[in-house]
């Protein structure tokens, strides 16, 4: 799980990120989403994740999107989780670090939502904020799908406790690059990570998640068949994107 260098988590509860648990964490924590109306006199961006199981592509299509947007006018903030920041790249290393094999669920979970705090205090808000579109290899959805499905933590517990860690802000959009786990990993070269390393089954269980979720929630998921070639995958995101943005008045250049 695991993107782009600058820079994780579908559900049976049928809880959406953002819905009643989502807000009642905002509340208690005193914080508004940031992907809601702006504040009068404050630009707001646009926050698109990649999603997917692992060897999707979600690197790939997020740099390829990227150079779109920029051709056509816009700041693009691409970064990735966990990681993004000098200390969710510490974080990082030691959720991926096969070593840490015996890592408690709860505690991965804890760790992916500590690095997804400083990213969206650090980069994420601040970008929204002067109207950059942020581009984010992982967000929220994965620990939905890897902790909450995966793990067998539940949905409404990763939810609550990522509500509170990102004070509400969540993608505008989602592409989610669907792919057959198997298919995915035979994509990967070389040693693999500690979340590549778990078995096949675990990988069919967070993919099972991810379609889950976009079928509850089609009108905040763009959903993009993975298997085809790179760049018959980036004319159907970069379509899908712009139509997106577009319908919400989103400059394009």
């Amino acid at each position: 799980m695991h993107g782009t260098p600058t820079g994780p988590a579908g559900t049976g509860s049928g809880r959406r990120p953002g819905g009643s648990g989502s807000r009642a964490a905002d509340r208690e924590a005193g914080a508004a989403p940031t992907t809601g109306s702006p504040p009068a006199g404050r630009r707001s961006g646009w926050f698109i994740s990649f999603e997917g199981v692992e060897g999707a592509g979600k690197t790939t299509q997020l740099d390829l999107l990227r150079r779109e947007l920029e051709a056509r006018g816009h700041e693009v903030v691409a970064t990735r989780e966990p990681g993004g920041t000098p200390v969710g790249e510490r974080i990082r290393a030691i959720l991926l670090d096969p070593v840490a094999g015996d890592l408690d669920a709860r505690a991965e979970a804890l760790l992916f939502a500590a690095a997804r705090a400083q990213l969206v205090e650090q980069v994420i808000r601040p970008a929204l904020d002067r109207g950059a579109v942020v581009l984010c290899d992982r967000f929220l959805d994965s620990s939905l799908a890897y902790q909450g499905v995966g793990r067998g933590l539940g949905s409404e517990q990763v939810e609550r406790i990522n509500g509170w860690a990102t004070a509400g802000v969540l993608p505008h959009l989602v592409v989610l690059l669907d792919l057959d786990p198997a298919a995915g990993l035979a994509r990967r070269s070389g040693r693999r990570d500690r979340i590549e390393g778990q078995e096949l089954d675990f990988h069919r269980e967070v993919a099972r998640a991810f379609r889950a979720l976009a079928a509850e929630q089609p009108d905040r998921f763009l959903v993009v068949a993975a298997a085809a070639p790179a760049d018959q995958v980036a004319g159907q995101v970069r379509a899908g994107v712009l139509a997106r943005m577009e319908g919400s008045r989103v400059g394009l250049g």
